[in-house]
């Protein structure tokens, strides 16, 4: 968990809210992502499909979609959490990906020209894209060759989103003077999750979703679906008192004295997430001042309310 600095003292009431792993079963399906091991051949908008049916959802919706023979981690938010999908569009990835090169070259050379492909690069996106094909800038935050076996070279990198690794690959293969392709592409992040915690397949989601229905075991289903307020881990967050929760659900921005602790490391302008004392999701916003501007203001509006996640009515109005 990030650092938070407690900016006023407050004690939260137990009689509203909930903690997020607390919830009753129904609501915690309905406010829950699951971390899903995508197989090779199924588009993501499939495996969505699959996920609501299974759970007999009204909705379900993926953060980062994955091409058709493209494995890994796929989050995919349930009902309520949909939305809160949004919020992962923008959080860094981490792929491990198989590259073919088209000759045979020396491995000190490939070494040094892989490394040449970290910072800042330019990319222009492939034909068969959901975007426009114009040339933009990507960061890759790092990477690693973890093997080369002749012409195929296996590599990991942590990367901005909207990097495409089949890009990366044909660019390094350019670069080299000999071609290249993508062979073979995992993804093994995406912002908070990962696929050393909570990855689960579709099998084990319908046998989780059997125990639950037929044996009223809530224990497999609870350790298959994760509370929707992990998909926010990677953005700074602002913890709020009790008495500013009901006005943040309706829409109100958030003023000085509704803090009760915020992240150090908000910036102007950034976006952050609005929480519960409970650590309850309550909104995404935009800090109108730095942390240290923040921490000394006693009054005044801090920070615009963008999007409300939590529904009106949980937590009393306190205000007149």
């Amino acid at each position: 968990m990030k650092e938070i600095v407690v900016k006023s003292k407050s004690k939260t009431n137990p009689e509203y809210g909930n903690i997020p792993a607390k919830r009753p079963i129904i609501e915690y399906l309905d406010k829950g992502v699951i971390n899903l091991d995508k197989p090779h051949g199924p588009t993501s908008h499939e495996i969505d499909s699959w996920v609501k049916i299974v759970l007999n959802l009204e909705k379900t919706g993926h953060g980062g979609t994955l091409d058709p023979k493209v494995t890994g981690v796929l989050p995919i938010g349930l009902n309520s959490a949909t939305r809160v999908m949004q919020l992962l569009s923008l959080a860094s990835k981490e792929y491990v990906s198989m590259m073919t090169l088209h000759d045979e070259v020396e491995e000190e050379r490939i070494h040094n020209i892989f490394n040449e492909f970290q910072g800042k690069i330019y990319q222009i996106p492939p034909i068969k894209s959901a975007v426009k094909r114009e040339l933009r800038v990507r960061n890759i935050y790092g990477g690693e060759i973890l093997e080369i076996s002749k012409r195929n070279v296996l590599f990991k990198i942590d990367c901005e989103a909207g990097t495409y690794v089949r890009t990366y690959c044909r660019d390094i293969g350019e670069a080299l003077g000999v071609g290249a392709h993508m062979a073979e592409l995992r993804r093994v992040r995406v912002g908070p999750f990962d696929e050393h915690n909570n990855l689960i397949t579709l099998q084990d989601l319908t046998d989780a979703f059997y125990y639950w229905k037929e044996e009223n075991k809530e224990l497999y289903l609870r350790n298959a679906v994760i509370p929707m307020e992990k998909a926010t881990e990677h953005l700074p967050k602002v913890i709020i008192k009790d008495s500013a929760v009901e006005a943040i659900c309706n829409g109100a921005n958030l003023a000085s004295g509704g803090i009760n602790a915020l992240s150090p490391e908000i910036k102007k302008y950034q976006r952050v997430i609005i929480e519960s004392m409970k650590g309850e999701l309550v909104a995404s916003a935009r800090s109108l001042f730095s942390f240290e501007e923040i921490i000394i203001s006693d009054s005044g509006i801090v920070f615009d309310t963008e999007k409300v996640f939590m529904k009106p009515g949980v937590y009393p109005q306190m205000w007149r």
